[in-house]
């Protein structure tokens, strides 16, 4: 396991780990200039591997990113049964995912790495071997750009993402509840108890969910919502209001209004996780001596929809021998004066 620094040549400064393929700092100015750490984590490798129950700081998680029900499903006729690490539901490929492997570096340079990563026939209970390139790659005008390539010998599901949960005052450094939150989405998945969809696709109009003009994430995060009762806060899967299937096209913007902050995630993903650090309680220890606060953080995790495998209607997940999954994720940084 290794430690990596990259750097944009304007600012951006990025660390990461083949443990987990994960990003444990990155460096932004604020309008006057100033560095702050935007990204939760832990100050040691250590950290990582004993993480006190908070596991997705900063990796890249897969086989299946978010939530697959009862942890199964049917391929060709034949049941696949998943770990459940989730109330038994399968979260993020497993007990034993991405997050938690020793990822091959294939290239390094200032501002360039790339992993790879081998997932075999069975592992976690998928069938296939799968496997997984992944490109962190800082460009000179700040924008963090994650690609990810994956290829299968079985028919098999995928779905990648990054979760990185991010602070634009810096990590431990209060709440994200003053962030302001802009996202090119006109509905949601709703979910049940156990934060699985129910299959329906729900307008967010006139609901705690429509952030189609710029919100403060906290102004209605605590009111009396069926939906954010269940996800304990914002925990949901967006879809994304794309215009042609495949390209980048624009999904959020999160603005920090004391330090001017901004940054934009771009994708070519029908759907993006946005979880609001609901579980953490303030009793783990992140990196400087601070701990990781309730509502510390925001993750956006591009994606296709949770529990795809049970949801016809959803985006397909299914990866067929011959066929490669793509997927590219943009984090855009600048400041607002």
């Amino acid at each position: 396991m290794s430690l990596y620094t990259l750097e944009s040549g304007n600012g951006l400064v990025m660390q990461v780990t083949n443990y987990g393929g994960r990003i444990v700092s990155l460096w932004v100015p604020d309008r006057n200039g100033k560095q702050e750490d935007v990204v939760l984590g832990f100050g040691s490798i250590a950290g990582y591997i004993n993480n006190h129950g908070e596991k997705y700081l900063g990796p890249a998680v897969g086989r299946y990113a978010n939530r697959i029900s009862g942890g199964k499903f049917t391929i060709d006729g034949t049941v696949y049964q998943l770990p459940l690490n989730d109330h038994g539901n399968c979260l993020h490929g497993g007990i034993d995912g991405f997050d938690s492997r020793v990822w091959d570096v294939d290239s390094v340079s200032g501002n360039f790495i790339r992993m790879n990563l081998v997932s075999p026939d069975g592992d976690q209970g998928f069938p296939g071997t799968v496997k997984v390139s992944m490109v962190y790659h800082l460009s000179t005008d700040n924008q963090l750009i994650i690609s990810y390539k994956a290829t299968t010998d079985k028919p098999t599901h995928i779905n990648l993402t990054n979760h990185s949960q991010f602070n634009l005052k810096g990590a431990g450094n209060g709440t994200i509840l003053n962030h302001v939150l802009t996202l090119n989405a006109s509905k949601i998945t709703p979910v049940d108890s156990l934060l699985i969809p129910t299959g329906e696709l729900a307008s967010v109009k006139g609901t705690p969910f429509d952030f189609s003009v710029p919100t403060p994430i906290g102004n209605r995060i605590d009111m009396i919502n069926d939906q954010l009762i269940k996800g304990k806060g914002y925990d949901h899967n967006w879809v994304v209001n794309r215009k042609t299937a495949g390209a980048i096209e624009y999904v959020a913007t999160l603005y920090e209004p004391v330090g001017g902050r901004v940054m934009e995630v771009w994708s070519d993903q029908p759907g993006i996780q946005v979880y609001t650090g609901n579980f953490f309680t303030g009793k783990v220890l992140g990196k400087y001596g601070k701990p990781l606060l309730y509502r510390g953080a925001v993750a956006f995790e591009t994606q296709k929809f949770p529990d795809t495998p049970h949801h016809p209607n959803f985006p397909a997940t299914l990866v067929k021998p011959g066929e490669t999954y793509s997927h590219i994720c943009i984090y855009k940084f600048s400041v607002k004066k």
